[in-house]
């Protein structure tokens, strides 16, 4: 028996990076895995490794910032396996530049994926969780929620606001009775994808080349290297289970000793 058998997860932007980790660890461990991404290849993708590797996934196209799509979507995964115990609200994006630099359609852009869709993830999955017995939402903030970042202003904006918010929810919904723990993560510096979007002048590099991660975090990191998806993955897997029954509007912290310094 796997540690969270017998449960269905939605896990957003699960395509790749964090995300991709988390849905084949889950998967691994038992449960039923809606994969689900707004490059819906990717989400294909990662849903049919899963399914070829004896697991349960399926894939959905989806823009989190659309609400008439998360409406689809709960309908897809009532429909399909009945109820959702697990979601994981990850999908996020980062666009660096400093505050008078950055456009407002940026700011905007970074908001709706890193608030509004973990809004919408929370207002539309609370109740068909709720439906199903209860679970576990897990939202993927970031060591820019815990602590300023130049260069990362709007980015730290959205994850410190979905650090406090998560707290909120999960308060709502111990008062209302519903079996809903809320918690979130925050990652350090991991080898994804969203590195190669931040431009490489924000931490005082050339504008030209895109960060290396791995060489990020040798330089600020105590342990001295990158995380993976799945050290992120593991701390999710923990805060979906059972074994995390006891926690709510908590936050865990995987940044390989960054926050501690």
């Amino acid at each position: 028996m796997g540690r969270v058998s017998g449960k269905v997860a939605l896990v957003t932007g699960g395509g790749s990076g964090i995300g991709k980790g988390a849905a084949e660890l889950l998967a691994q461990e038992g449960a039923k895995v809606v994969v689900s991404d707004l490059v819906a290849a990717d989400a294909k993708t990662v849903a049919d490794g899963i399914n070829k590797a004896g697991g349960v996934a399926m894939s959905l196209h989806h823009d989190v910032t659309d609400e008439k799509r998360w409406v689809e979507v709960m309908a897809e995964i009532k429909k399909s396996y009945g109820g959702l115990h697990i979601l994981f609200n990850n999908a996020g994006i980062a666009l660096g530049g400093m505050t008078w630099e950055q456009s407002l359609e940026d700011w905007r852009k970074q908001t709706a994926v890193n608030l509004d869709g973990v809004f919408l993830g929370c207002k539309h999955g609370i109740p068909l969780m709720r439906d199903s017995g209860g679970g576990s939402i897990i939202i993927t903030s970031s060591i820019a929620g815990l602590q300023g970042s130049p260069g990362l202003s709007g980015y730290c904006a959205t994850k410190g606001g979905v650090r406090l918010y998560a707290k909120a929810v999960a308060m709502e919904c111990a008062r209302a009775g519903f079996n809903i723990r809320v918690n979130t993560v925050h990652p350090g510096v991991i080898e994804t994808p969203i590195w190669t979007k931040i431009p490489g002048n924000v931490f005082g590099g050339n504008r030209a080349n895109a960060i290396d991660p791995n060489a990020f975090a040798t330089a600020t990191a105590p342990l001295k290297r990158a995380g993976k998806p799945l050290d992120i993955a593991n701390g999710v897997l923990f805060l979906a289970s059972d074994d995390s029954a006891y926690m709510t509007g908590s936050e865990l912290v995987i940044d390989g000793g960054v926050v501690a310094g």
